[in-house]
């Protein structure tokens, strides 16, 4: 679905003209459609994602969706938290989160480790102090259920060319059964991170009760 500048304005909580100084600097892309500038939603969360902006998650459940909301902390309670996790390199690192993933077709593990390892660099996006969540233009999609989000915590912080400058220490892998779910799964992630509270918690490599209890403080409360 595209946007237009006015809604990718509500979306980012920004007046609508500075979006379109995003979007006339070539920043933010559009695509303009009888003189008018719109703007897709995928595109839109990636962008805002890669340079750390602020989004409203419950803007990108669709009317349709069911009623009960997309819940962060029972996504990760379903994936878990790992530490220590082994890899000095982006590759090893990503071989050792499908070989820790929960999943029930084994299938699937090697199907997703052949996937990233093709991706490799497009597999993640860093997003600042040691942070990295899955690439939004490529989600991943499984036959599950519900969204699956699970956390790992590196034992040696790897490079994957952040913004910043900072090695990653911590990443998100989400799976999801459609692609509809993962953005809006991605954009409520997205959200927690933007809380003090959840981010110093990740910095810490709190255990999993604790960071699964902050996040669900977080949503009950947003």
């Amino acid at each position: 679905m595209r946007l237009t500048v006015r809604e990718a304005a509500t979306l980012l909580n920004a007046p609508e003209a500075k979006v379109y100084s995003w979007i006339e600097t070539g920043d933010l892309p559009a695509h303009r459609i009888n003189d008018q500038f719109r703007i897709n939603r995928t595109e839109l969360l990636e962008w805002a994602t890669e340079r750390n902006l602020p989004v409203a998650p419950a803007l990108f459940q669709d009317a349709d969706d069911d009623a009960r909301p997309l819940s962060v902390a029972e996504s990760l309670e379903r994936g878990g938290v790992f530490h220590d996790v082994a890899g000095a390199t982006r590759v090893d690192a990503l071989r050792s989160m499908i070989g820790l993933l929960k999943l029930d077709d084994e299938g699937d593990r090697e199907t997703l480790l052949q996937l990233l390892l093709a991706r490799d660099a497009a597999a993640v996006v860093p997003v600042g102090n040691g942070i990295a969540v899955p690439h939004v233009r490529n989600p991943i999609a499984l036959s599950v259920d519900e969204p699956s989000l699970t956390l790992y915590f590196l034992r040696e912080p790897v490079d994957f060319s952040a913004p910043d400058g900072e090695p990653v220490y911590a990443l998100f892998f989400l799976v999801s059964p459609t692609t509809r779910l993962h953005l809006q799964m991605l954009a409520k992630v997205a959200f927690l991170l933007r809380n003090p509270m959840f981010r110093e918690a990740i910095r810490g490599r709190e255990p999993a009760g604790r960071l699964i209890e902050i996040a669900r403080g977080i949503e009950e409360t947003a």
